[in-house]
């Protein structure tokens, strides 16, 4: 009786745009789970485990990406409230913020600039396509910004979510151990390192280590987002 109620309600999700929404909820709740069963280590990522297997299930199914996002799409909604809500650890940091603004402003400026040449040097080194770099550029800011900002130089918007989830995870991942081989030790530049570099995944992961970290990386999140938006058009207009 109760394998015949889970078939009747798998009938019922896969001929509703709920399944998206119900694969992805279930994908990262497996990934989470694992992530904490593995003492939260960086290396288990619940967001590269669940698009590990989501990637798998619409494979094995043959599910379009235009129908499994039919469902996703409410949680895609939900990027611009997550990234509002960041706000709240801003506002009980913010002398924090304030002690320490000119030097954030100069990291802010460097590290968006950095970020997006090295990635497009490194690449037209290996003789990626002019296409290809250009949805590079904007890889290290939030989805949606990324996104728009590849389709206003000429890049492909679909390929630069794909490199921003990358780059989120490579950040999340790495940021720590990188940071400890620095000996950068101050929470506010580790937090604001990995906002710049790795946007909400790396922020996410500051915000499981230190609050501090977390608010600093939610502030680097959102003005590296408008940084690259104004800088990384420019630049290419010049180059």
């Amino acid at each position: 009786m109760e394998q015949e109620t889970l078939f009747q309600l798998w009938v019922y999700l896969s001929e509703k745009p709920l399944l998206g929404l119900t694969v992805t909820l279930l994908a990262y709740i497996a990934g989470d789970w694992l992530h904490r069963k593995a003492g939260r280590s960086a290396i288990v990522n619940p967001v590269l485990i669940a698009v590990l297997l989501l990637v798998g299930l619409l494979w094995l199914t043959g599910t379009d990406y235009a129908t499994y996002f039919e469902g996703a799409q409410f949680v895609h909604f939900l990027l611009g409230p997550a990234t509002v809500a960041l706000a709240v650890p801003l506002y009980r940091n913010v002398k924090r913020l304030k002690e320490a603004a000119l030097p954030l402003g100069v990291a802010l400026i460097i590290g968006s600039i950095t970020a997006s040449l090295t990635a497009v040097g490194i690449a037209w080194l290996l003789g990626a396509t002019e296409e290809t770099l250009l949805s590079l550029a904007p890889k290290s800011v939030t989805t949606p910004v990324a996104m728009g900002v590849a389709e206003q130089i000429g890049g492909l918007p679909s390929l630069t979510a794909v490199l921003v989830i990358l780059t989120g995870i490579i950040g999340a991942t790495l940021g720590t151990w990188t940071l400890n081989a620095l000996r950068i030790k101050d929470w506010r530049a580790r937090g604001f390192a990995v906002g710049v570099a790795s946007h909400g995944i790396g922020t996410a992961r500051a915000f499981q280590l230190n609050e501090v970290a977390g608010a600093f990386a939610s502030l680097a999140l959102g003005l590296n987002g408008l940084a690259t938006a104004i800088l990384v058009p420019l630049l290419f207009r010049l180059l």
